[in-house]
């Protein structure tokens, strides 16, 4: 999501909701995961995606002005990239490239994974937002909310192919890894299934009662995608037929979903403080475990299916404005404040 109105958006969330910071779907909820790490990255005071790279053990943190690349296992801060305007990013180490939006320059960087310099700049639209790698087409998509479109970069020769008109503004997308991408798009409550070969829209499924769906995850195996929604929902859908399987209760302020293989967990990350775990016994089947207590604005989640840490940004919430009367005007984020945190489950 855009980095200035997701963060105010979250902000407002905050100021108005109850700060509770558990809603209690377990007693021993602060026992499934807790916060073993804060990895500080200062400022600026706005941040976005998370990626992380199973084959290097790193996290890309979209932090403003720049990525921040950390070592995901000892926290050590190796390098950034300059990408102004930092949204979502995508690595592909078999080519020992990644792709970062800019939604101040209107374009998707090109980066090198070793040196972190930058490759090629393409120009994209404005408001570049989720940008996702699909293995089968060798192809990045990159969402552009307010023009309604994806832009489809050719991993190989670094152009533009084309650019993907869509049923309305997207947020994040998923790859299956058969040749298949689903977007979000937000403001018409649908999700979008686009064959990423031929770049035809196979089918577009509403989901009525998901308001703003944000952060976009999947099974694979089991064909169930996962969209966090902020009216504190998360549902469950077929990505076959665009059957809605479950509708499970989330804390406030979602960004992002995420999918642990490994232990067959789902979670939301909420901007008022809370990490949800749900359990997926089967493709219909589905528990809330618990809201886990983290840090009000972590917002945005990247997971490592191997040791099952999962990570998140977050800030310090601070008044700027005492007399002001709109929560996005009286609260910010306290300058320098914010950082990557690493959240491992109970062994």
């Amino acid at each position: 999501m855009h980095q200035a109105r997701s963060i105010a958006a979250v902000l407002g969330l905050i100021g108005v909701a109850a700060l509770a910071p558990a809603s209690g779907f377990a007693a021993d909820a602060g026992q499934l995961y807790t916060i073993t790490k804060t990895v500080p990255l200062g400022s600026p005071e706005r941040w976005d995606y998370l990626t992380y790279d199973p084959t290097s053990h790193r996290v890309y943190a979209a932090h403003g002005s720049s990525i921040a690349v950390v070592d995901g296992r000892s926290g050590a801060l190796l390098g950034s990239v300059p990408v102004p305007g930092a949204n979502g990013v995508a690595v592909i180490p078999g080519l020992g490239k990644g792709y970062a939006g800019s939604s101040t320059n209107k374009s998707v960087l090109v980066f090198d994974l070793v040196t972190f310099k930058v490759l090629k700049e393409l120009p994209a639209d404005e408001d570049t937002d989720g940008v996702v790698y699909d293995p089968v087409s060798k192809r990045v998509f990159v969402m552009d909310g307010d023009p309604h479109n994806a832009m489809v970069i050719d991993t190989i020769t670094d152009t533009v192919v084309t650019r993907l008109p869509l049923a309305g503004k997207p947020e994040f997308a998923a790859v299956d890894g058969a040749g298949k991408l689903f977007v979000n798009i937000t403001d018409a409550r649908k999700i979008q299934r686009i064959d990423t070969k031929t770049l035809k829209t196979e089918a577009t499924w509403p989901i009525s009662d998901c308001e703003g769906p944000h952060g976009l995850a999947i099974d694979a195996a089991t064909r169930r995608l996962f969209s966090s929604c902020l009216n504190s929902k998360l549902l469950v859908v077929d990505s076959g037929s665009g059957r809605i399987v479950a509708a499970l209760p989330i804390g406030l302020g979602s960004d992002a979903s995420a999918f642990d293989g490994k232990r067959n967990l789902v979670f939301s990350s909420n901007g008022t403080g809370t990490l949800t775990v749900i359990h997926e016994s089967g493709p219909d089947n589905f528990a809330v475990l618990a809201d886990v207590p983290t840090q009000l604005l972590a917002r945005t989640m990247a997971v490592d299916s191997e040791t099952g840490r999962v990570y998140l940004l977050a800030g310090d919430r601070v008044e700027v404005d005492p007399t002001a009367t709109n929560p996005k005007k009286r609260y910010g984020v306290r300058p320098g404040s914010v950082r990557l945190l690493f959240v491992d489950p109970a062994t």
